[in-house]
């Protein structure tokens, strides 16, 4: 989503994105936003997550939320039991399904 999308949107049009931050042109957003380009967005996901661009917090036509696109019961379930995978064979001494290298 660049400044060309964003205009072909217009000043009643609505951007929302819950899918990844990297699919939105952020600065080319924040400028639709501060000259009423387009009439708003929603936003679940930032470009540079966890960090969020602090100009979002000054406009009144843009709805921020932290990541809840995950937020099902299939998807929790899935969570969970990768965590009990990753503690059973941490406790086994065996490789980590999941591991996060430093």
């Amino acid at each position: 989503m660049n400044s060309e999308v964003l205009d072909a949107l217009g000043p009643t049009g609505y951007l929302i994105n819950i899918a990844r931050g990297s699919v939105v042109d952020e600065n080319a957003l924040l400028d639709a936003l501060q000259h009423k380009k387009i009439a708003g967005a929603g936003l679940d996901v930032f470009e540079n997550e966890p960090n969020l661009n602090p100009a979002f917090l000054d406009l009144d036509n843009v709805l921020l939320t932290p990541y809840i696109g995950n937020a099902t019961s299939e998807t929790r379930i899935v969570m969970t039991n990768l965590a009990v995978d990753n503690l059973e064979a941490f406790f086994k001494q065996q490789p980590l399904p999941s591991e996060v290298n430093n």
